[in-house]
């Protein structure tokens, strides 16, 4: 990229679960560390798969964060001498945390967060639709397909070792006992309704 940035913008790491989204996350902010930026964190008190405050990778990558319940929180934390704000797992936030992000950077601070862009019924997944069209700049990450090897897009749900039906609850926090990555084939949702064509 050869073009000057004005301060402030926002950045999307996004796929499905193990295409490592969180570990580019903290690629980045440990980057940025060294730079000596001002680097604020955020992860949703929800996820403690790994460390309760700490953004953590599948594979033990850690970065220090604050652990916040509602995305308003992070108006907590930051101030005008705040560079970089980093937010994993945005996707469990509400739809409000699409125009916190667009204060933050409005403010001039560099917004970087990773989260899954779609459920685990294959559909868009809570603020991210509208992240993914105000970030300047997006990466997609994919991963390799449990079934086949091929790349996965998808993040599927098991549940005794079975697909999880389209009814079942949006949110469950887990890791590789709850789900595996699948690329478009292999990705199973019974009881998906249609989509009108």
């Amino acid at each position: 990229m050869y073009q000057e940035l004005q301060k402030g913008w926002i950045e999307i790491i996004t796929g499905p679960m193990f295409a490592g989204k969180s570990e580019e996350l903290i690629r980045r902010l440990r980057t940025l560390s060294y730079a000596h930026k001002k680097i604020v964190s955020f992860k949703p008190a929800i996820d403690d798969r790994y460390d309760k405050t700490k953004i953590a990778s599948h594979d033990g990558e850690m970065f220090d964060a604050y652990a916040i319940k509602s995305a308003k929180d992070i108006y907590q934390f930051v101030d005008d001498k705040t560079e970089v704000v980093a937010i994993d797992e945005v996707q469990f936030f509400g739809t409000e945390v699409s125009d916190i992000i667009e204060d933050l950077a409005d403010k001039g601070m560099r917004v970087i967060c990773a989260g899954l862009d779609l459920d685990f019924r294959g559909e868009p997944f809570g603020p991210m639709p509208t992240l993914l069209s105000r970030a300047e700049f997006v990466t997609k990450l994919s991963a390799a397909c449990t079934v086949c090897g091929c790349a996965a897009t998808r993040t599927q749900r098991l549940i005794d070792g079975n697909p999880a039906n389209y009814d079942d609850p949006v949110i469950l926090v887990g890791a590789k006992e709850s789900y595996q990555a699948r690329c478009r084939k292999h990705h199973i949702v019974p009881n998906k309704p249609m989509r009108n064509r």
